[in-house]
């Protein structure tokens, strides 16, 4: 499946989706690892738009990344509505499949974000799972972290120092996105890939919606009803900004 998608998210702003599917994904992680070149992964959702739409220093973080695939089926359904489908990508589900291809090229992990406790919980389940992984780095920055502070600088250097040539950002949007653009340029021959919840969910620190409820697309509402004082404003912003993205989808097929 090739890709030219772009997501038009208002504003004369534009995100392209480049990476169709996982497979592609990791051809592509696999040949910049092999080249050690420093490259950088976002899964653009909904939430995601809202905040792109409202943030210059996000799309900055986002115009940055080498790649960006397709994480929630509204954006694969906006794809899709513009001619140039791609498959739905869910940033927790890259987990596993990158640590399999790490421990195959033998490349060592750093995992960056969430609490000590999950990080180690989450390190020994993955190394547990892909015998010959070696998860280098476990770095939970301090309450407060932002992206562009001196104890950001602290943690990649601290990562450069590990070997970590990998390393999964489980900060959540739009810190972890702006971490890897920082990543990219302050730490060579590393790639960065921000997974959001999925360290958590291998850890078992969160549960994530059954299979059934991800098959009917309706994880979102699985989600919110777990946390609705948290998620409900958010997936009210969510839904208010997806016609539009449909509204400029069709246009741009007609065009």
């Amino acid at each position: 499946m090739a890709s030219g998608a772009v997501l038009r998210i208002g504003g004369g702003h534009e995100v392209p989706i480049d990476t169709p599917d996982a497979t592609t994904l990791l051809e592509r992680v696999e040949a910049k690892i092999a080249a050690g070149e420093s490259f950088a992964v976002a899964t653009i959702n909904l939430d995601h738009v809202v905040k792109l739409q409202r943030d210059p220093g996000f799309r900055a973080a986002y115009a940055a990344q080498t790649f960006v695939v397709a994480d929630g089926n509204p954006i694969v359904w906006t794809c899709k509505l513009a001619g140039t489908p791609v498959s739905l990508t869910p940033g927790s589900e890259l987990v596993e499949p990158l640590c399999a291809l790490a421990a195959r090229m033998g490349v060592p992990v750093g995992l960056l974000g969430s609490t000590q406790e999950v990080l180690d919980q989450a390190a020994e389940t993955l190394e547990l799972r892909h015998p010959g992984l070696k998860v280098v780095a476990r770095i939970s920055p301090p309450f407060g972290f932002e992206p562009e502070s001196a104890q950001a600088d602290a943690c990649l250097d601290a990562l450069a120092a590990s070997g970590a040539r990998l390393c999964l950002l489980a900060l959540g949007a739009p810190k972890q996105e702006r971490l890897a653009a920082r990543g990219v340029a302050r730490v060579p021959a590393t790639g960065f890939v921000s997974v959001g919840a999925g360290v958590d969910f291998i850890a078992g620190a969160q549960v994530r919606a059954p299979a059934w409820v991800r098959r009917i697309a309706m994880e979102w509402l699985w989600r919110m009803l777990s946390n609705p004082g948290r998620l409900a404003k958010r997936y009210a912003q969510c839904a208010a900004v997806l016609p539009g993205l449909f509204l400029r989808a069709a246009a741009a097929k007609k065009g």
